[in-house]
């Protein structure tokens, strides 16, 4: 059996109003190689941008691989490791009775991919000297400030998407 790659992956998100224009920013590190991601949306929100920067970190992986993913959200953190977006998933995307989970259509994509890739996610205090959780902050805003973005449609049609 072959051992996994292990790559490091930072993310972030941004949004300039929320909801407004928001965007994200990933570094993903491996032995010596630093790829460096970014992109936006003309109307999201941030909790959108910070999970959008984790699948796009991990769609970007050609093989699967062991990874460390740092965000400083606390929200994609805690619903992935402690198995939030699981148990949403299993009862319907329903947070609990009454309430439905939000940003559906990007957990059930981030789910999908940790299914492929070993994925531990670590959250790390934001804006706190940490050199690559800055510079995924400098390329969320980055993107986010950028003209002719494209729509986020899973924002414009989901109807709890607004956290």
């Amino acid at each position: 059996m072959t051992e996994l790659k292990r790559v490091t992956v930072y993310t972030d998100g941004a949004c300039i109003g929320n909801p407004g224009p928001g965007g994200y920013g990933v570094v993903l590190l491996y032995q010596d190689n630093r790829e460096e991601l970014s992109g936006g949306f003309c109307k999201t929100t941030n909790n959108r941008m910070e999970v959008m920067a984790a699948i796009v970190g991990l769609k970007t992986l050609k093989e699967k691989s062991k990874v460390k993913l740092y965000s400083d959200s606390a929200y994609l953190v805690k619903a992935m490791s402690e198995g939030w977006a699981e148990r949403w998933r299993a009862n319907g995307w329903m947070r609990n009775r009454k309430e439905r989970a939000r940003n559906t259509d990007l957990w059930e994509r981030l789910l999908q991919l940790c299914k492929y890739h070993e994925v531990e996610f670590i959250w790390i205090k934001g804006h706190a000297a940490n050199f690559e959780n800055v510079r995924c902050d400098a390329l969320a805003i980055q993107a986010a400030q950028q003209s002719g973005l494209p729509r986020d449609e899973g924002y414009e049609k989901s109807p709890g998407s607004l956290l």
